[in-house]
């Protein structure tokens, strides 16, 4: 029985993002595993910890770049991790397919462990894709889990603070939100082990995928561009206090 957690190589938040041609980025920066599924992996190790027999299996689509987000969560508590190699970008429809393929052809998956979105394309689609290509049922957000023989009980994060609670049969797929834990971050022990545990590799173009009729592209990016016009206030406390009150309601209307 296998916890199966999908991990995505992402650009560092931090860095310098230089935009190259229409839709591509210079990929001369830092990258690292996409931070909510850092909270995926932490879930599924704390799982195993708890004494369920399971092995944890990282699985990535990407560059062979992504070899280092695989280590990384192979650090955090994966047994062993399957990179699907790529030379290029895909949309979350090939993604999903991908790592349903993958998934399918390993093993028997107990718990499908995602992030509820990626930090580079936010489309928040790739948990909802796999589940229904394995047939599995799905929920995202999730900030809250309670896995026994009998299935999987989460709690939800909705809008305005709602709580949605869930009650789905086993194998299913998780959408890991920010709330369900706080990340295990490794040791430097931890890494050196993660050293020696296998990375499989396997080629996007023999996995046997069916190709979409549709389909989503970068067209264009373009650097944001933050655009301030300061203004200085005078006049009394009182006076400059007003005026912030009139600009916070009247110019950005937030009040």
């Amino acid at each position: 029985m296998n916890i199966y957690v999908c991990v995505k190589h992402v650009p560092d938040s931090a860095a310098t993002i230089t935009v190259e041609g229409d839709n591509a980025i210079n990929e001369k920066i830092t990258w690292l595993m996409n931070p909510y599924d850092e909270h995926a992996l932490t879930e599924a190790a704390r799982i195993k910890a708890a004494g369920k027999a399971v092995e944890i299996v990282a699985v990535c689509l990407g560059k062979p770049a992504a070899e280092n987000t695989l280590r990384s969560a192979m650090a955090m508590g994966a047994d062993r991790s399957i990179l699907i190699e790529t030379d290029q970008y895909h949309d979350s429809i090939i993604t999903a397919r991908a790592l349903a393929a993958a998934i399918r052809k390993d093993g028997t998956p107990w718990i499908i462990f995602t992030g509820k979105e990626s930090i580079d394309s936010e489309g928040m689609q790739t948990q909802f894709r796999l589940a229904q290509h394995l047939g599995l049922p799905v929920a995202t957000n999730v900030i809250k889990i309670n896995a026994d023989s009998g299935g999987v009980t989460v709690e939800c994060e909705r809008e305005a603070g709602t709580i949605d609670v869930y009650r789905m049969a086993a194998p299913c797929v998780v959408g890991a939100g920010k709330g369900l834990n706080n990340p295990n971050y490794p040791t430097f022990p931890d890494i050196v082990r993660s050293r020696k545990k296998p990375v499989k590799r396997i080629d996007l173009a023999e996995q046997a995928i069916d190709r979409p009729a549709a389909g989503m592209q970068i067209r264009e990016l373009v650097p944001a561009v933050e655009q301030r016009t300061p203004k200085a206030l005078a006049g009394s406390a009182a006076d400059i206090a007003a005026q912030i009150v009139d600009i916070l309601k009247n110019e950005a209307k937030v009040i």
